[in-house]
């Protein structure tokens, strides 16, 4: 949901956003690993105590362990399968052929935070879920071509959901992405849609502006609802929904991707 307010958003230095970039590395090694165990007949707690013994290799502090809410968030990452749009608690749930496994992780690293996710296809998965992953990978690489093109996120946002929705799918509207830098969540929200809300609370696009952005992107409504686990999000419909992160920052040659697996700067051209 969108806050009545915001602060402006705090630019990072080309120091501070290459200490994000040293979290950004253990964040993208969490997911590689995740990744690989994302397979038929693996438990979702298995896969988040890999990341949990990963994080304490390297001495980063896990952003969603503990994190305040009726109940304390009590995993290193979010899992969640198909239906299930994220916030998903890892636990003795096996995944089987075909699950679409949405896994979500942060951490922080000598003061600097990073966050990214991904969506795995397991095993033999039907054509119309492939092309919902595919539609949610390319929302997220809209963004992180457009971020230094354009002069306002809503500009970047109303493209994001161009695409989404002329392939016929739906973007989720009750979650949004962030600012990010010394907390996971900082000032400006960054939605992934466009509305008359989100134009009011419009930022401009500059360097030094670090965000994580999250598509959420379902193959039915867009409308959602929250489990009794206080915590695990699903459609409203039952249909999958696919998520997809990176956490981005505008640099003078174009744009940082603070998350991927190797050295990606996207120029501006």
């Amino acid at each position: 949901m969108l806050r009545p307010a915001q602060k402006p958003p705090e630019l990072k230095s080309t120091r501070e956003i290459a200490l994000m970039r040293e979290a950004g590395k253990i964040v993208a090694e969490a997911l590689r690993i995740s990744r690989s165990m994302a397979v038929p007949g693996t438990k979702t707690s298995e896969i988040d105590q890999a990341v949990e013994a990963l994080y304490a290799k390297y001495g980063a502090i896990s952003l969603f362990k503990g994190y305040p809410g009726k109940v304390p968030f009590p995993a290193v990452t979010c899992i969640s399968l198909n239906e299930q749009v994220v916030h998903g608690i890892p636990g003795p749930r096996v995944i089987r052929d075909g699950d679409l496994v949405k896994i979500d992780t942060a951490c922080k690293l000598n003061g600097w935070c990073a966050d990214a996710a991904i969506t795995v296809l397991v095993g033999t998965v039907s054509p119309e879920r492939k092309r919902l992953v595919e539609v949610g990978e390319e929302t997220l690489r809209i963004a992180m071509h457009e971020l230094s093109r354009r002069m306002w996120w809503s500009e970047v946002a109303g493209l994001m959901q161009k695409h989404v929705e002329s392939n016929g799918f739906s973007v989720v509207d009750q979650y949004v992405g962030h600012g990010i830098g010394r907390t996971m969540h900082e000032s400006p929200q960054v939605p992934n849609f466009v509305s008359r809300e989100v134009r009011k609370h419009d930022f401009r696009l500059e360097e030094g502006l670090v965000l994580a952005v999250e598509p959420m992107v379902n193959m039915g409504r867009r409308s959602t609802e929250t489990l009794r686990d206080h915590w695990t999000v699903v459609t409203k419909d039952g249909l999958p929904s696919v998520h997809v992160e990176h956490t981005l920052a505008v640099v003078k040659d174009g744009v940082y991707v603070i998350t991927a697996d190797e050295e990606t700067i996207i120029p501006r051209e």
